[in-house]
């Protein structure tokens, strides 16, 4: 017998689809139609943006414009009137404890303990987040080191300045070491050499693939560490793209938000001026 002609044929893999690419994962924050009304006024009109993974996003807008009414509705600190949020592909406020697991948060409002030190606010938010002690210990005091607060551990939280207790807010929210940071003006009333410690950080935890949702009125700090803006006005979402994009010519992103904002009167003057 000839084992060859008996052989069965091969198989022809000419009209086998490739394999599916994986999916791709769900967007850091995905907000749809937000809107979030006090009384009579509309403070967050119809919001909807992406902000995708890995991103360094700036949230901006003139004072009143609603953009902190995001930040704390983003946060789980206000309720929206209507539409949808999600963060990291979770449902808020439906998955509120589950997203605040994975997220770190710096408030405008820095909420600390004032009767504790530095070093003990930080061990305490580890516990909270479920880190053995020793470990929540051990980062806690790696924190202080790297915030060069090492030498405050013994001081308490209400001696310290505007500055500290936001190195602090912001230590307490890298030291379970989130995907996402919502953070809202983290770098007011930090000094300079404070502030550029703290953007360094930041930039290295995004080219480690986490995200970062930053609210700031210094524009000059966003176009230097975001790559994309979302600028809001009125309560309504007027921008939403790359710095590379909405950049022409030699334009900044001040002018760029000025004119998004509608900052024509900024060239009228009193006459008497």
């Amino acid at each position: 017998m000839d084992i060859e002609e008996n052989s069965p044929p091969a198989l022809s893999t000419e009209n086998i689809p490739p394999p599916l690419p994986p999916p791709e994962p769900p967007a850091a924050v995905s907000v749809l139609h937000l809107r979030k009304v006090y009384g009579d006024k509309v403070a967050v009109d119809d919001l909807t943006f992406s902000v995708p993974r890995g991103c360094f996003f700036g949230f901006l807008g003139p004072n009143g414009a609603g953009k902190t009414t995001t930040i704390k509705m983003l946060m789980g600190l206000a309720m929206p009137s209507s539409g949808t949020m999600e963060l990291l592909g979770l449902p808020m406020p439906q998955k509120s404890l589950e997203i605040k697991k994975l997220i770190g948060l710096v408030p405008d409002d820095t909420l600390l303990f004032d009767h504790l030190t530095g070093l003990e606010f930080l061990e305490f938010v580890g516990r909270m987040y479920g880190l053995p002690a020793t470990v929540a210990r051990e980062r806690a005091r790696e924190l202080m080191a790297l915030f060069e607060m090492d030498n405050e551990e013994r001081t308490l939280i209400w001696q310290y300045s505007k500055g500290m207790r936001k190195r602090v807010a912001m230590a307490a929210a890298l030291i379970h070491r989130p995907q996402l940071f919502l953070m809202d003006e983290p770098f007011e009333g930090v000094d300079v050499v404070g502030a550029r410690l703290m953007k360094d950080i930041l930039l290295d935890r995004v080219k480690d693939g986490a995200t970062i949702f930053l609210t700031s009125h210094v524009l000059e700090v966003v176009e230097r560490l975001c790559d994309r803006v979302g600028i809001i006005h009125e309560g309504k979402l007027v921008i939403d793209d790359t710095i590379t994009n909405l950049r022409h010519g030699t334009e900044t992103l001040e002018d760029i938000f000025v004119r998004a904002v509608g900052g024509s009167r900024l060239r009228e003057h009193l006459e008497w001026l």
